[in-house]
């Protein structure tokens, strides 16, 4: 038998990676970004990988005030939220090179929220035959990178992206 190592996953499965109150207010308030996966920080919102990836390259746009209300959110926040999706969607086209993209919010735990005490949006790039049996059949997802790799590529890309919006 073959064996698929995923040894990040068993914080997740024994509930280790929960700390006392919102995860995302937790990741926001970090010193270093890198420690965290945030990606880029703007006036409203920030963009961080998903630690716990769907796929690939699983990235979250959340806004720093903690709502679980979308109508609550500012015309500032909201903007800054879609523009913050844009900008992701425009960087993991160049350093990924996805074939599509899952995006999209859960809002309450009712519809699908695994967080649903802040609202955050999620972009989750997507690669023709990336999905197979091994969630079916072992509740297992392949991940074909390490996170950190994807973050450093992902980061340079968005910085790139936030350069040429600059220099227009």
């Amino acid at each position: 038998m073959d064996k698929l190592w995923a040894t990040w996953r068993m914080a997740y499965i024994t509930g280790k990676h929960k700390d006392e109150g919102c995860v995302f207010c937790n990741a926001y308030k970090s010193a270093k970004d890198e420690d965290v996966l945030i990606l880029h920080r703007g006036c409203h919102c920030f963009i961080i990988m998903n630690l716990f990836p769907y796929n690939n390259g699983h990235v979250m746009v959340i806004p720093y005030r903690h709502t679980d209300d979308i109508t609550s959110l500012t015309n500032e926040e909201s903007l800054e939220m879609m523009e913050f999706v844009r900008l992701t969607t425009k960087a993991m086209k160049k350093a990924l090179n996805p074939h599509g993209f899952n995006i999209g919010m859960n809002v309450g735990s009712m519809a699908g929220a695994g967080i649903a005490d802040h609202l955050h949006m999620h972009i989750v790039p997507r690669w023709q035959g990336d999905t197979n049996f091994m969630p079916v059949v072992s509740e297992t997802r392949v991940i074909s990178e390490h996170i950190e790799s994807t973050y450093n590529k992902l980061r340079t890309a968005i910085l790139e992206e936030l350069n040429n919006v600059k220099n227009i």
